[in-house]
């Protein structure tokens, strides 16, 4: 009875064959996995980064891009190893664009968890405290890392002058945006701890006053004083006479004016000249700082009625028109030893 097999029967040369073909798919198989651990070890290993370094990843490129970008910062020393280290973890889409700080002998595997956690490099600008909208539009346009373009000049008053954070790519509108909501807020806490009685009715009101204030002075300890003189001379039915809201009806929010104001400028008929007209003008001629703000809502108790700057880069406050009088001749005389 014929035994039959499970199998072909191999030969002698078929058998030494693929004897053969195991081992060295098995000394492949080795190979591999030595390479595979000499990268992860390159991984941990530190790199090549001399000194902390900042590199811009931008939105959209590649992995060979970012590997290249990388390799030419000096950051890596192999960009084929860490575009394969980039896949093997599976992490090749979670790269994510921005502007990133890398401490120096960084590792590889450093440099890939720092690019998957998305932390940015925090910059910063400040807004000073009485500019123009127009003036911030081109304040943004000069701050290195921003993008896109603002369509139109912000409304007067609607910008919280502070120093805000932003991240590299962040846009101009949504910085603007940002301003925007910060003086919402700021009205929103600052609207209901007024003093009673001010003759102002609204939170734009406040906004005007408080933009006058800001030109009027730099100094924070006079702010509330100057506010104090402004609500009293609104109390009494004076005009506010401020040099600043000429300027603003000479140069529309422009700029600065490139000269001094002569007497012939307080006549011009403009609704933003608070020596033809009473009351506060039709809106605000800068954007204010918190602190005028404060100092509108909450002015100091005074008897001033006006005030004259003193050479000092303070003013000389007087409660009558001759007090003022002689205060603004000794200005004058200041002015001109000045300007000798």
């Amino acid at each position: 009875m014929p035994v039959w097999s499970s199998g072909p029967i191999l030969s002698p040369r078929l058998k030494f064959w693929a004897k053969a073909g195991a081992i060295a798919a098995a000394l492949l198989l080795l190979i591999a996995g030595a390479a595979v651990l000499g990268g992860i070890f390159r991984l941990d290993r530190p790199g090549p980064l001399q000194a902390d370094t900042t590199i811009i990843v931008e939105r959209g490129a590649s992995l060979p891009a970012i590997a290249q970008n990388l390799h030419s910062g000096g950051v890596i020393d192999d960009d084929f190893l860490f575009r394969l280290a980039a896949r093997f973890y599976r992490v090749s889409r979670s790269l994510k664009a921005g502007e990133y700080a890398f401490p120096a002998r960084v590792s590889m595997g450093g440099v890939i968890d720092i690019l998957v956690s998305g932390e940015t490099v925090i910059r910063q600008f400040t807004v000073p405290e009485g500019l123009t909208s127009a003036e911030v539009a081109t304040l943004l346009v000069e701050v290195e890392g921003l993008v896109g373009t603002i369509d139109g000049v912000p409304e007067e008053g609607s910008l919280l002058p502070e120093t805000y954070n932003y991240a590299w790519a962040d846009t101009r509108p949504d910085i603007v945006g940002r301003m925007q909501r910060a003086m919402t807020e700021a009205l929103d806490e600052l609207w209901p701890t007024r003093a009673e009685g001010l003759p102002f009715d609204t939170p734009e009101e406040a906004v005007i006053l408080a933009s006058i204030v800001e030109k009027e002075t730099g100094m924070p300890d006079e702010r509330p004083l100057v506010a104090g003189v402004f609500v009293n001379r609104l109390r009494r039915g004076m005009r506010l006479q401020s040099d600043p809201t000429v300027v603003y009806a000479l140069t529309g929010g422009t700029g600065p004016l490139d000269r001094s104001l002569r007497s012939r400028d307080l006549r011009v008929d403009n609704p933003y000249n608070t020596y033809g007209n009473h009351g506060l003008p039709p809106g605000p001629i800068a954007n204010p700082g918190r602190a005028s703000l404060e100092a509108v809502l909450n002015p100091a108790e005074t008897e001033y009625l006006y005030f004259v700057a003193d050479g000092t880069g303070g003013h000389a406050f007087a409660r009558t028109l001759a007090e003022h009088n002689k205060n603004v001749a000794k200005w004058r005389r200041i002015r001109r030893t000045i300007n000798r």
